[in-house]
């Protein structure tokens, strides 16, 4: 195949990916739905039931698919076999065709989410396959942008039984599609080489430590914003997906104990080493390095008045907010606002330089 094809089925395949998640995200909003249906109806229940009377009816609480083709309900502990629909009419209730088609849906936003990330790798792969020589897919803005938005929905992907995850899914799922979009439309660039500087094996390096590192603590932080959100509304019927606060408080801190340490060995350890082979010195006050510091600083703080101090909880889950917004700032921000980074790469408008990129989350 030349150049040419490989970086037509680049794009292709990048199209292709976004489409399927947003099929994916339909189907998991139809599944919130669900849930939505199931909590406004136990609270309805629970108002017509005298104090004192009959029994309680509990809200959904937090469980998740233990089987191929089953499912626990989240109301009773039964099983929705997914492979036997309720009959309908007056044989199944309203609980268990709900209860089915949240199964149902969040399986298919599953297998959805898993063919577009895929797409997604095979976009990569073409990517760099496009190029003379052929190269990482890491060269400009938009190739790290899309690479960043892969390891958030694969690492979903990954965690989705090992954490139960499948709350989550409208969260990832409209973030990827939305950074795809920004990504095609306002940073698209052509395959071109790398520069002499990017042509390091450091390149691979540091930026396989940046990328693991950024999916991480997005996915860390969108635990956190969930927590924040059901502290906030504790009985809103529209959270009742989202599980109770210290699942969400212990989700999060898996995360990112994951991705410190990744970010650690990215930002403080390979990045400068690359600066110095590069520049001739560890430090140069880049904008986009002391931006990667003070990220590192403040999930540092986090982790450490955690383990320390017993911050949990809200306190925690700001914290690491702040250190997601950080995050992002250096790798939008930096690019768009500073003339003075070495770092940086000219926004798609401007004439393309392709600089050396040693920070976080900034391209690669």
């Amino acid at each position: 195949m030349s150049d040419h094809t490989w970086g037509v089925l680049s794009n292709q395949a990048i199209t292709a990916a976004g489409v399927v998640y947003f099929l994916a995200l339909l189907c998991a909003l139809v599944e919130w739905s669900a849930w939505l249906s199931r909590a406004k109806a136990a609270v309805a229940a629970k108002e017509l039931v005298p104090a004192g009377r009959g029994h309680s009816v509990q809200t959904p609480r937090e469980s998740e698919r233990v089987e191929t083709n089953t499912v626990e309900s989240s109301a009773d502990g039964d099983r929705v076999d997914l492979d036997t629909p309720p009959p309908s009419g007056s044989g199944g209730s309203i609980s268990e065709v709900t209860e089915y088609r949240a199964a149902l849906f969040g399986r298919l936003s599953l297998m959805l989410t898993a063919i577009a990330v895929v797409c997604h790798l095979a976009a990569l792969i073409a990517r760099g396959m496009a190029a003379d020589p052929n190269r990482v897919p890491w060269g400009n803005m938009y190739e790290f942008t899309i690479s960043g938005s892969f390891v958030v929905a694969a690492a979903y992907v990954v965690l989705y039984r090992r954490l139960k995850l499948a709350w989550m899914a409208p969260w990832v799922l409209g973030f990827t599609v939305v950074v795809l979009m920004l990504a095609v439309v306002a940073l698209y660039e052509p395959v071109a080489p790398l520069t002499e500087a990017l042509n390091s094996y450091w390149l691979v390096i540091h930026v396989i430590a940046a990328i693991i590192a950024t999916g991480g603590f997005t996915l860390g932080g969108i635990a956190s914003l969930a927590y924040l959100l059901k502290n906030r509304f504790p009985d809103a019927a529209l959270l009742a997906r989202v599980p109770e606060l210290a699942a969400l408080d212990r989700v999060s801190y898996r995360i990112h104990a994951f991705a410190f340490p990744v970010w650690t060995f990215g930002v403080l350890i390979s990045g400068p080493i690359w600066a110095h082979e590069a520049w001739g010195s560890y430090w140069n006050w880049d904008p986009k390095e002391v931006w990667a510091f003070i990220t590192w600083v403040v999930y540092a703080g986090y982790l450490h008045a955690r383990a320390t101090a017993g911050w949990k909880g809200k306190k925690a889950a700001i914290v690491a907010l702040i250190g997601l917004a950080t995050l992002w700032f250096n790798f939008i921000g930096i690019n768009y606002f500073s003339s003075t980074s070495q770092h940086s790469y000219a926004a798609p408008a401007a004439p393309a330089v392709v600089e050396l990129t040693i920070s976080e989350g900034a391209s690669r």
